[in-house]
């Protein structure tokens, strides 16, 4: 019996959340006394196939075509399922990110199999199967029991450490097949975002609000971004105004994150941004309201103008040992 995870790649290159999703499946290997087995979809070559390996999958089935490069829910929730059923995996395991919230329902759906997103814990074996989850936008937990024999869980990107394992490489070819018939839906045109961090991904966001007056002053918060390694964020006020696109909004109807570090600049925190950023481990908010709501929920705080605070902060940034 087997955990098997799905390794998601971009443009061939495993992100960070998949292999934190490695780990997750290890570890809960482990604790069900089971083994580990990733599924990659796509064309992957084996330096990053070596990498599932290193953080903990003990085999790796690489479903390798060039039909498969694009991303396609029902088709991959197709070979998932497949998967599962052929390596007798009673958890399966995804990352909670745009792709692993498409495909880990349908797969759910199609092994009748129960299903908690945006997990946070690993299973609690003393009293049947149950995880943790986020709810109420990250405000509150819920304890989940799963009681179906096949379980789907999908986990919320840095939320887990990633832990090397450095398992024996053990690359099988999928036996799956696909056809014309599998792909009711097609991508004409895939565009994809080049040179950015991926806010799902990113450890480091710099944010920022209407109180920087307007799109033309944003380079303070890409030259702060650009000095840190981090992703840029917005308000909804700000994505709503076009100076920044929507991609880039941080909220409850945007998306939520769990970085690291969160530095909010002229953004007064609104309980509906709250919402979206609440989990970060670290938060800095940046107001000349000293009344502003956001230093009720952060960690640090700096009452200023924004156009004084952060030039001194991105000098020294830039001047960092």
């Amino acid at each position: 019996m087997s955990v098997l995870v799905f390794a998601e790649n971009s443009d061939g290159i495993f992100k960070k959340s998949t292999l934190e999703a490695i780990s997750y499946a290890k570890e809960v290997a482990k604790i069900t006394g089971g083994n580990c087995t990733a599924i990659s979809i796509g064309n992957v070559n084996q330096e990053q196939l070596s990498l599932l390996a290193k953080n903990g999958a003990e085999k790796i089935i690489s479903f390798n075509h060039d039909s498969v490069n694009n991303f396609n829910a029902e088709v991959f929730s197709k070979i998932i399922s497949e998967t599962a059923k052929s390596e007798n995996s009673k958890t399966i395991v995804f990352s909670n990110t745009y792709s692993g919230k498409s495909v880990a329902p349908r797969t759910a759906a199609s092994l009748k199999a129960a299903i908690v997103s945006g997990v946070i814990s690993y299973p609690d074996l003393s009293n049947g199967f149950t995880v943790k989850r986020t709810v109420f936008s990250g405000k509150a937990f819920a304890n989940v029991n799963m009681s179906s024999e096949i379980k789907v869980i999908s986990i919320t990107p840095n939320s887990f450490v990633i832990n090397e394992t450095n398992d024996a490489l053990n690359i099988i070819p999928a036996s799956n097949q696909v056809d014309a018939n599998d792909f009711k839906t097609k991508s004409i045109e895939v565009s994809k975002a080049s040179g950015k961090i991926a806010l799902t991904e990113a450890e480091l966001v710099i944010s920022g609000g209407r109180g920087l007056k307007g799109p033309e002053n944003w380079h303070l918060v890409e030259d702060l971004a650009n000095a840190l390694g981090a992703a840029t964020a917005c308000s909804k006020p700000v994505s709503d105004m076009h100076w920044r696109p929507h991609s880039e909004h941080v909220g409850q109807t945007g998306i939520t994150i769990k970085p690291n570090l969160y530095i909010a600049i002229g953004i007064s925190g609104a309980i509906q941004h709250l919402a979206g950023v609440s989990s970060s481990k670290v938060i800095v908010a940046i107001n000349k309201d000293p009344e502003a709501p956001f230093f009720k929920a952060a960690d640090y705080g700096i009452v200023g103008d924004a156009f004084d605070v952060l030039p001194a902060i991105i000098n020294a940034a830039k001047n960092r040992a």
